[in-house]
């Protein structure tokens, strides 16, 4: 990766960081020009609704994933068919309803979290600066495949 792709990957996250502040501080402008203190009142009113909306997600996405065990995933191909470049972490952990088992360092960037279903399929993923920038699915060799085959299935009567 050269520099000219570092500054392209990391302006587009930079934008984002601006974006909503700048927008929270003309929307307080626009209802100062048009209400006063009341338009400042309304303003002050709607980034706090805004930002209450966005805690209860991140409130009910966690409280979903607490009751899954650490680093688990239905299917770790359909998690991999649905990971996008650019997703954040929570949305990774909504979509799997777990928190991923921590691979890198704690506190460290660049974050490399892995889910694995019950075929000991994983899918790996690297989040920088809390975005998911690659991933990979590790299958089961076809050797432990066929040797899970091979085992005795239990079946329960119904």
């Amino acid at each position: 990766m050269t520099a000219g792709d570092h500054k392209a990957q990391s302006a587009p996250m930079n934008f984002n960081k601006i974006l909503a502040p700048a927008a929270i501080l003309i929307f307080t402008i626009g209802a100062w020009q048009a209400f006063q203190w009341a338009g400042i009142a309304l303003a002050l009113g709607g980034v706090v609704m805004w930002i209450l909306l966005h805690f209860t997600r991140m409130v009910t996405i966690l409280k979903k994933a607490a009751d899954r065990p650490i680093g688990h995933v239905a299917s770790a191909v359909m998690l991999n068919a649905k990971l996008k470049k650019g997703a954040t972490l929570m949305h990774v952990i909504a979509m799997t309803r777990s928190l991923g088992e921590l691979l890198s360092e704690k506190d460290t960037q660049p974050e490399v979290y892995r889910w694995t279903d019950n075929g000991q399929s994983h899918v790996t993923c690297t989040f920088a600066g809390g975005k998911l920038s690659t991933w990979t699915l590790q299958r089961p060799t076809s050797e432990s495949a066929s040797e899970d085959a091979q085992a005795p299935a239990t079946v329960t009567p119904h």
